[in-house]
Order: structure tokens, then C-alpha cells, then sequence
């Protein structure tokens, strides 16, 4: 039986902020005290308070003012999940959404192999129509990331492991209807169109791989789409 990785007192404080932030209705700009009131109030060692602040600065939950007047604060930007190149506004708590993309990567070796083993000629058909979709969303980064999305789900389809199915689509679940909007965090627009140029390689060659029913190849392709895990 496998058991769950006790949290660290660092994530266990950050999930207790982030529930204030929530329970409370607290706005971007709101005051969140000091790490000092939050050593006091958790009894946690400083080290450990500010390494729950920096899960959640990471986030883009709370923001890290010093000087006179400073302290902890609600993120003006709002709950994020940050992704490499994409930014995802977030529905409530962004833990839950960082979880969710967390266990479907883990998740994608197992549904590629097994796409690459079961895939059928309308399974395939499905699959490259998925993909036409990423392609005609290659200038919009938000309904990029979607179509992706959308792809792994088609690719998840395929699977006869029920549970293993189910499983990730649930997670895939959580993640579409919990992101608002996602947007590139690259500032300058060529990079940003060159990772999705990139991105869509890579996916194309997932789909290519499963189609030819070749495990060695959707082995790499699945290791080279997890280089930049999030999308």
C-alpha cells in the first residue's frame, strides 16, 4: 500500500494561509500580517514561515512588502498557478490546481503507453483532430493551452484501464474548470509564440507516436513532453 508524504510544517502553513485568504474574502491588497505574527501564531521556526511565503509568493498568492508600513499581502495579480511560459489565473485555491496538473504528469507515461498499445483507426482519426484544433489556435495562448488539454483528454480516451482513465480525466476536470485564463509569462511576444511553435512539435510527434504503435518512440515523446511539464 502506498501512503501520501506526511505535508512539511512550510506547506502545511502555506495551505492555512491560503484557506484565511479564501474563508475570510480577503482582497488583493489586503494585509496578511508579518512573518513574525505568523512564527508567533504557528509556532513554526522562522525558516519554516518563510518557506511557506515563498510557495505562495510562487504562486502569485501573497506578496512580500519590506520596510516601515510592510508585511504580507493578497497578491494583487489574484491566485496563480505558474507554469513554465504560462501564467493560469485560478477559481479558489490554486493548491488544489497545482495538485491536479501535478498528478496528471505523473499520470501521462502510463496513458501514452498505453494509447500507443490499444489506439484504433477512429481512435487515431480522434486524436488528429485534436491536434488540427491545437494548430488552429497557435496565435490565442489561452485556447492553446485549452486545445492542448483537450488533446491529452482524447489521448486519455483511449486507455482500457478504467480506473487509470478516470483518474486523470478527473484531474483534467479540476484543472479546465478551475482555470480562469491562461496567459504567457514570457514579456517578449516572439518567445512566447516560439514556445508554442515548440509545443505543438512536441505534441505532434506524441500523436504520430501513438498512431504508429511504436512504444520506444512515445517512450521519448512522452520524456520530451515532460521536459516542460504544464501543458
Amino acid at each position: 500500500m502506498v501512503t501520501e508524504a506526511p505535508a512539511t510544517r512550510a506547506q502545511a502553513l502555506a495551505a492555512t494561509i491560503e484557506r484565511a485568504i479564501t474563508e475570510q474574502g480577503l482582497q488583493p491588497g489586503d494585509a496578511l500580517g508579518t512573518i513574525e505574527s505568523w512564527r508567533e501564531s504557528s509556532g513554526f521556526a522562522r525558516a519554516s514561515v518563510s518557506e511557506a511565503l515563498r510557495l505562495l509568493v510562487d504562486r502569485g498568492l501573497v506578496e512580500i512588502r519590506p520596510g516601515r508600513g510592510g508585511g504580507v499581502f493578497v497578491a494583487r495579480t489574484g491566485p496563480v498557478v505558474r507554469l513554465r511560459h504560462t501564467l493560469i489565473s485560478v477559481h479558489g485555491e490554486a493548491t488544489t490546481l497545482a495538485d491536479a496538473i501535478a498528478i496528471r504528469e505523473a499520470l501521462e507515461p502510463l496513458l501514452v503507453l498505453d494509447a500507443a498499445r490499444s489506439r484504433t483507426a477512429a481512435q487515431s482519426r480522434a486524436l488528429r483532430g485534436k491536434l488540427a484544433r491545437l494548430e488552429s489556435a497557435l496565435d490565442d495562448h489561452d485556447a492553446f493551452i485549452r486545445a492542448v488539454w483537450v488533446l491529452h483528454e482524447q489521448i486519455a480516451a483511449i486507455t482500457p484501464n478504467e480506473m487509470l482513465r478516470a483518474i486523470y480525466l478527473t484531474m483534467m476536470h479540476i484543472i479546465s474548470d478551475r482555470a480562469e485564463v491562461a496567459v504567457s509569462d514570457a514579456n517578449d511576444t516572439d518567445l512566447a509564440e516560439d514556445y508554442r511553435e515548440h509545443r505543438l512539435a512536441v505534441h505532434r510527434e506524441l500523436v504520430d507516436a501513438i498512431e504508429a504503435g511504436d512504444l520506444e518512440r512515445a517512450s521519448r515523446a512522452v520524456a520530451a513532453h515532460a521536459e516542460e511539464a504544464g501543458a
